[in-house]
């Protein structure tokens, strides 16, 4: 086949990789419009067990990443200056850049074509000889908008705001700080992703992003800001921007996956909310998925058999995970109505937020967050 794939990131190169290897003759191109050796943002994260989910399906990418990875066993929440850490939480970080670098040179290994600098016409023109095009370019999939009546496309832009910094402080495990300040309330999801970096995205609600005067406020002051409101938190450390702005999260559907042999793939499908640490993760399986689909239909009566596969397959696993971010991300819009509780009794509506784990769950990973719980309500104690 020749496969087309638009958007150079975890996803179009996961896929790319994996269906050259499964058959060098595929003529497979990644197309990518930005330069090769800058991205945006800092880290990444992946919760639980880091990348064993790619183990099964390319051994060498795995032992590629996996070196590169910090990890921790632990999540850490901070509130009112009390220090709450959560075990039974394992995660895994890497540098974003440090991540595509890896994928580009696996990618090529196996005979990708990888095109840097190359923005694509959403119309598509040029591609009548693909026999597939992938459309992993992103949230603000322009492929995608310009056929979302085809798609079932919906977009709900959600009232948070949130600005993806990095930070010199070397955190010891993903942490979730959450500040007072005099125009509302602040948290911070931060952790190590190098030995001497760290990701440090801050988020606010519409109330506060309003109140401190973010909207008009300079690059420079909004990072004094943040510093001012995490400084016992960043130890003298510095706010770190890389193309960083405030930003309302875009929750995203698409009914229909494909369109004709156009396919979508990534936050170019859906997103989630990073709060869950899934995003990366998500748009990886998205990959697996549609080539193990490809692997199990084969292409001899045309990509719609594999296309249509690749939802059966993908949508049972992702609906759920996708549903879970969905409350969680609205937890966070809330997070100023619950200031005022018990640093313990915060945290455990934090670990419950999405009704994956609840009491009985949380009693066998973090026994002494489940006891504070349970001193506040007696009832709660089995």
């Amino acid at each position: 086949m020749k496969i087309s794939i638009i958007g150079g990131g975890p996803a179009g190169l996961t896929f790319a990789s994996l269906m050259k290897r499964a058959d060098p003759a595929h003529d497979i191109t990644v197309y990518e419009r930005g330069p090769r050796g800058a991205t945006w943002g800092f880290g990444v994260v992946f919760s639980d067990r880091a990348l064993d989910f790619l183990r099964a399906d390319d051994e060498p990418l795995y032992q590629m990443l996996t070196p590169h990875m910090e990890t921790w066993a632990d999540l850490t929440i901070v509130h009112s200056d009390v220090r709450i850490p959560i075990s039974g939480n394992g995660f895994g970080s890497i540098g974003r850049l440090a991540m595509l670098e890896i994928l580009y040179a696996h990618a090529e290994s196996l005979g990708v074509r990888l095109e840097f600098d190359h923005e694509i016409d959403a119309s598509l023109t040029g591609f009548a000889d693909s026999d597939l095009i992938v459309a992993a370019d992103g949230a603000n999939s322009a492929i995608r908008q310009q056929r979302a009546e085809a798609f079932g496309t919906s977009i709900e832009m959600r009232p948070n705001r949130f600005i993806w910094y990095g930070t010199t402080m070397p955190f010891e495990t993903l942490s979730l700080t959450f500040r007072s300040d005099p125009a509302g309330v602040f948290c911070a999801h931060h952790y190590r992703y190098a030995p001497d970096m760290s990701t440090f995205l801050v988020e606010v609600d519409a109330a506060t992003y309003a109140k401190a005067g973010f909207e008009a406020m300079s690059p420079q002051d909004t990072i004094a800001y943040c510093e001012r409101v995490f400084a016992k938190d960043l130890q003298g450390h510095p706010i770190l921007s890389n193309n960083s702005y405030w930003r309302e999260f875009p929750l995203i559907w698409n009914e229909r996956w494909h369109d004709g042999n156009i396919v979508l793939m990534g936050d170019a499908l859906r997103t989630a909310h990073f709060s869950i640490g899934s995003g990366t993760r998500l748009a990886m399986e998205d990959a697996i998925a549609l080539y193990k689909a490809f692997v199990e239909c084969g292409n001899r009566d045309g990509v719609r058999p594999a296309l249509e596969r690749y939802r059966e397959l993908r949508l049972p696993p992702m609906k759920k995970i996708w549903d879970a971010a969905n409350v969680s991300l609205r937890w966070y819009e809330g997070m100023g109505d619950m200031m005022s509780l018990d640093p313990y009794e915060f945290a455990y509506r934090y670990m419950t937020r999405s009704g994956r784990v609840d009491h009985a769950a949380l009693k066998k990973r973090d026994p002494l967050l489940a006891q504070a719980y349970e001193r506040l309500h007696p009832e709660m104690r089995f």
